[in-house]
């Protein structure tokens, strides 16, 4: 199922918001087009520039807490892929380094190694029948192999090998979003209730309150 809009005509490059605002009457602003919230640049101001982006040959630094790294091509990045459905983006992960657990809201993603030994997995939902309810598919990938999340599902990818990954996925989405499960759950602002995640966790209140100071 392809969420984002089909395109009515062969590209919709757009004008940056910020220059916008700057830039343009509020006259224009009210007037303008705006296609999946991005103001619609001119067809004949529109340049090859609109279509490129430079720098996925550069590693992610992956000097943080999960060792790991991604580099986006969304909307945001290449204006071009307004309306498009698609984007992209690089993963680099440091040994053990982990993109942890999170879903894309409007996207599948399919990844392929190019570097490294890598982990992956997905869950799935909340079916009918209990005997299909949060199964977990997981598998170890190496350089030239490829694997696919389905749209909205939880899924991660850990380096298990000893060198650096190097890892590429196409997204069915010009901005798949993405929800971090931790962050979005311990980190919210402000906090969800501990009535609500002691229960729903089935933990004590103190193991609820320490994971919320990690965030």
């Amino acid at each position: 199922m392809h969420l984002d809009p089909s395109p009515l005509q062969t590209f919709v490059s757009f004008v940056d918001d910020a220059n916008a605002a700057g830039n343009f009457t509020f006259h224009f602003l009210s007037s303008a087009v705006f296609v999946n919230g991005k103001i619609c640049k001119d067809p004949k101001m529109v340049t090859a520039d609109d279509f490129f982006f430079s720098g996925l040959n550069r590693p992610g630094n992956t000097s943080n807490r999960l060792g790991s790294r991604v580099t986006p091509v969304t909307v945001n990045q290449l204006p071009g892929l307004n309306t498009l459905g698609i984007s992209l983006v690089r993963v680099d992960f440091a040994p053990n380094g982990l993109n942890p657990p999170h879903t894309h809201p409007r996207a599948t993603e399919v990844l392929v190694v190019v570097q490294g030994t890598l982990y992956v997995g997905f869950v799935t939902s909340n079916p009918a029948n209990p005997n299909t309810n949060n199964k977990l598919f997981t598998k170890t990938l190496y350089p030239g192999d490829v694997f696919v999340f389905p749209e909205g599902l939880i899924h991660f990818q850990l380096n298990v090998g000893k060198t650096n990954v190097v890892a590429f996925a196409g997204l069915s989405s010009q901005n798949p979003g993405v929800i971090t499960i931790a962050n979005a759950v311990f980190g919210s602002d402000p906090p969800i209730s501990t009535d609500v995640l002691t229960r729903a966790f089935q933990v004590d209140v103190n193991v609820v309150k320490y994971l919320q100071g990690q965030f």
